[in-house]
């Protein structure tokens, strides 16, 4: 009697493993780098490019700064004090300008940077959830918006969706 519960009970034990790896073997997720996919995108390197180029412009008034402050510094020993005086106060406002000029850029990067999210996420969304239908997907996950230990890099639809999206995206006027 004994010996039937225990064949019984491994029976069902089976039973129970069988059913769990089928629904997990059904189960099938999928992961996305949104960030990666906006700048990867042809309009999202477009802005790269604009973001880089402005930033090449900083680099350059940061260096011309850098070069007046070290020729004033070489030249402050034989500089009457009333020159002196003119020449700091002319550095410091080019130092302030190029403070703001920094602080506005990077205030106009991050307004670009968001209309661009809030103009290629929708496009995005579609594209994932048609695949994710196409192919079946339990879920497909951000893995910019969430941080994994871990991710299959064989369920990474990240360069499908570029692809897909330099194919169709199609900008609105």
């Amino acid at each position: 009697m004994k010996r039937y519960g225990l064949i019984v009970a491994g029976f069902v034990f089976l039973i129970m493993v069988f059913i769990g790896s089928q629904a997990a073997a059904a189960d099938k997720t999928g992961f996305v780098n949104f960030k990666e996919v906006i700048f990867s995108t042809n309009i999202g390197k477009k802005a790269t490019e604009d973001f880089n180029k402005a930033r090449a412009n900083l680099k350059e008034k940061d260096n011309e700064l850098k070069k007046l402050s070290d020729e004033m510094e070489k030249q402050r020993p034989l500089l009457k004090e009333d020159v002196l005086k003119e020449k700091e106060i002319a550095f410091n406002k080019k130092k302030r300008d190029f403070q703001i000029l920094v602080k506005d850029t990077e205030e106009e990067f991050q307004a670009k940077e968001q209309e661009l999210y809030q103009r290629l996420v929708p496009e995005i969304m579609s594209l994932v959830r048609v695949i994710g239908d196409k192919e079946k997907y339990t879920m497909i996950v951000d893995v910019s918006a969430i941080p994994l230990a871990y991710h299959s890099k064989e369920n990474d639809l990240t360069k499908r969706v570029i692809e897909e999206f330099n194919k169709t995206y199609k900008p609105k006027k």
